[in-house]
């Protein structure tokens, strides 16, 4: 995944800017628990959603609509794993934030 999902690439990237966020605003426990969740969350809803790329794109070399709609859906999953770790990192990390830039 890491060698040939551009996609991926770009999550592990984020995943290791909310780990240096969580880092440099000292975060809790509790909230490092959050955030993990997050992270592997979006990180297996990318694994999955390939997976099921790469067994539709098996499957069938030519248009399928039932094959669209399983890409589209599976895809569809990545996206709300990252809005809702977008929203986490909102909740967590704003107001660290502007704590921060209030000193």
């Amino acid at each position: 995944m890491i060698l040939n999902e551009r996609n991926f690439k770009i999550q592990l990237c984020f995943a290791v800017a909310a780990i240096i966020c969580g880092l440099a605003f000292k975060i809790s426990y509790i909230e490092w628990c959050i955030i993990s969740f997050a992270i592997f969350f979006v990180l297996v809803s990318e694994l999955f959603n390939t997976a099921i790329e790469k067994a539709v794109d098996l499957c069938t070399e030519e248009y399928n609509a039932i094959a669209k709609i399983a890409k589209d859906v599976s895809g569809g999953a990545v996206l709300l794993s990252a809005i809702n770790s977008v929203v986490i990192g909102l909740i967590i990390y704003l107001p660290k934030a502007i704590d921060f830039i209030g000193k």
